[in-house]
């Protein structure tokens, strides 16, 4: 190992300290408590075996951004494809409700409502967004330029404004 690699961060540690941003990928992508607890499996399952080609040099949450994302927009168009058999008499949630209830619960859960009618790409934005990520490390996660970040942010912005609009 040369001087100025850093030691790899442990695995478990990664994804103690990252729970909070996966199950908030979770939670947008899928409106089903069950469903969520599936795809996080599933991610934690794709980010180890992808572990051995992390990189040291890059940021543990970019890596863990794009590994998370791309698992969560994947498994959500094969649950498009292969639509589930509704069970008798269910009726599938919108979008899932806010974990913690409280006096802005209304509003929170109006927003998940609307973030659950944009695109699988326009959900990673406003999540990293929300997430306070700069145009710098959203470009990095999605692979893609900072104008090409900024042009899309504020395309899915206003179509969430739209959505929110509408709603109220």
């Amino acid at each position: 190992m040369s001087p100025a690699a850093a030691p790899a961060p442990d695995f478990l540690a990664v994804i103690n300290a990252n729970q909070g941003i996966l199950h908030r990928i979770c939670r947008l992508y899928c409106p089903d408590a069950d469903d969520r607890q599936d795809l996080y499996q599933e991610i934690v399952l794709q980010l180890w075996q992808s572990w051995p080609r992390y990189q040291p040099t890059a940021k543990v949450s970019t890596w863990l951004y794009r590994v998370a994302l791309n698992v969560a927009i994947s498994n959500l168009r094969q649950r498009t494809r292969r639509p589930v058999p509704e069970r008798f008499g269910a009726v599938p949630p919108e979008v899932a409700p806010p974990p913690d209830p409280g006096p802005d619960a209304d509003d929170l859960a109006q927003l998940y409502q609307a973030i659950g009618r944009l695109s699988d790409v326009e959900k990673a934005f406003v999540l990293l967004y929300l997430e306070e990520r700069t145009y710098e490390e959203m470009a990095d996660i999605l692979g893609i330029t900072q104008n090409n970040v900024r042009v899309k942010m504020h395309r899915a912005q206003d179509k969430l404004r739209q959505l929110l609009t509408q709603a109220a």
